[in-house]
């Protein structure tokens, strides 16, 4: 049997290695491969694992061999999962693996906005010591209020840390969540984001990317912020204009952003629209790593393989998430 792996530069050596000593002829892709590439490589795959390269409907048109794509990871938004599902060859991802570990990177971002530890740090680095000056004032976070966009699995996380690790005032907008679920991990529901908006000292964004929630956070959504809220991101890029986004920070109207995932990636330092960021003191801009520890890992890595060998098996795809695109899938999967 033959596997497909794109993104190889997200190195994986335990799926990698599973594969391989279940005897499976496994083909690694570089990021950025081009369609025409990619529908060739798959064309005699019976497995297709991504990550972040799209899987396009022409793409999975030239794999006529294909029994399932894997996303080792948790977005689905790159794969035309209509065009799978017509074939019916199941798509899965992997969600559950960095629900702790992506919010204890959200909160590793707010707090080192809140103290400015980047910029102290860099200059103790060239200076050798700083004393207490205006300019190195930082701020608490335990009594501020927070701003959450999203209360699924990740954002209720980042609520119990920051309300019960920090005593922090928890707010969340999420039309998918009711109040008690809200209320049982300490959030306050709010219906309008506009006025969730104006009493959020910080602000963490938790939730999927579609069509009602691509740019939920634009210009008019940034003016609502208080002058000088930080802003954290580890969901998806699309979830704010950053045309926008740059201009706020550039007017000086946030206290700080902290980001780990962009509308394009790789992030670079010319011709992306966050370009204009690189080298400020009140932006920390992270390579969309927060889900990246040993022990996230290893649990992707199981999640991955156990996927992977139902696909090559022959059995029935066990779905977790609760993404109803992925739950509108009826061939070659099961539920849990």
């Amino acid at each position: 049997m033959k596997a497909v792996r794109t993104d190889r530069e997200l190195e994986c050596p335990e799926i990698d290695a599973g594969l391989r000593a279940r005897g499976v002829e496994l083909v690694t892709l570089p990021d950025g491969i081009s369609e025409e590439a990619l529908a060739l490589e798959v064309a005699e795959a019976d497995l297709l694992m991504m990550c972040y390269t799209p899987i396009t409907e022409p793409v999975i048109a030239a794999a006529t061999r294909l029994r399932g794509i894997v996303k080792y990871g948790v977005g689905i938004d790159a794969i035309d999962i209509p065009a799978a599902m017509a074939r019916g060859i199941p798509v899965v991802n992997v969600p559950e693996y960095a629900e702790e570990t992506v919010a204890e990177g959200a909160f590793a971002l707010m707090i080192a906005l809140a103290r400015r530890m980047p910029e102290i740090g860099r200059a103790i680095q060239s200076e050798g010591w700083v004393w207490p000056a205006q300019r190195w004032l930082g701020r608490d976070i335990a009594g501020a209020t927070l701003g959450l966009v999203g209360a699924g699995k990740i954002g209720r996380s980042m609520a119990r840390m920051a309300g019960q690790g920090f005593r922090t005032r928890v707010l969340g907008y999420d039309p998918h969540v009711d109040t008690q679920t809200m209320a049982a991990a300490g959030i306050e529901k709010i219906d309008d984001l506009h006025a969730m908006l104006r009493q959020c000292d910080f602000l963490s964004l938790h939730c999927v990317l579609n069509d009602a929630t691509r740019h939920v956070i634009g210009q008019a959504e940034l003016a609502c912020l208080k002058p000088g809220a930080i802003l954290v991101n580890v969901s998806r890029g699309a979830l704010i204009d950053e045309a926008a986004l740059v201009e706020a920070v550039l007017a000086g109207r946030l206290g700080g952003v902290g980001l780990d995932v962009y509308s394009q990636e790789p992030l670079t330092r010319q011709d992306h629209p966050l370009s204009p960021l690189f080298g400020r003191d009140d932006v920390i801009l992270f390579p969309h790593l927060t889900f990246f520890t040993a022990e996230a890992m290893r649990r992707l890595s199981d999640d991955t393989l156990a996927r992977c060998f139902e696909v090559l098996d022959g059995k029935p795809v066990q779905i977790r998430s609760h993404d109803p695109r992925l739950r509108a899938q009826t061939r070659n999967v099961v539920f849990a």
